[in-house]
């Protein structure tokens, strides 16, 4: 992962909610290698990610790696990010999205899945960064949490303006 591309996304993230730390890279675990298809199992980075967490902390995986899970009756379907709902971890990545401003798009995705780890579910407003991506990129069309969504993560001591 690109520094810069971290220093960005954590910036971004600091806004909302400044209590975060950058850690040391380290490679994605092996055995959430998927060969068939030559991507990562997210399910099985949060996993890794969430034995290596300290309790009351969040930690969130970012890579360029391409990163799966299972949905529905599709064994290996490609996704920007994962996070399980709440939960200690989450995974985000670059791989899927557009060139021009992806720094931005991947901001959006990471916070999406702190979101989830918060316990935020998905959401119907389409502005919003707990919309539902269904398989698509709409991350140009959310600018900021709904209202419901901010109400709630200021219960999680979350900051916004």
């Amino acid at each position: 992962m690109n520094s810069e591309t971290t220093r960005f996304v954590s910036n971004e993230i600091k806004k909302i909610y400044p209590n975060i730390k950058i850690l040391d890279a380290i490679d994605l675990p092996k055995e959430s290698y998927y060969k068939e298809r030559n991507r990562y199992r997210a399910d099985s980075i949060i996993k890794y990610l969430s034995k290596n967490t300290t309790e009351g902390f969040v930690t969130i995986g970012l890579t360029t790696k391409d990163i799966s899970t299972t949905k529905g009756a599709i064994k290996d379907f490609g996704v920007m990010g994962l996070g399980f709902k709440p939960g200690k971890s989450c995974i985000a990545s670059n791989f899927r999205l557009s060139k021009s401003n992806k720094n931005e798009q991947f901001f959006k995705v990471a916070i999406h899945e702190i979101g989830h780890t918060q316990g935020l579910k998905h959401c119907p407003e389409k502005s919003c960064f707990m919309r539902d991506a269904e398989g698509k990129n709409f991350t140009d069309e959310e600018t900021d949490f709904c209202n419901n969504c901010k109400n709630f993560l200021k219960t999680k001591n979350w900051k916004f303006n």
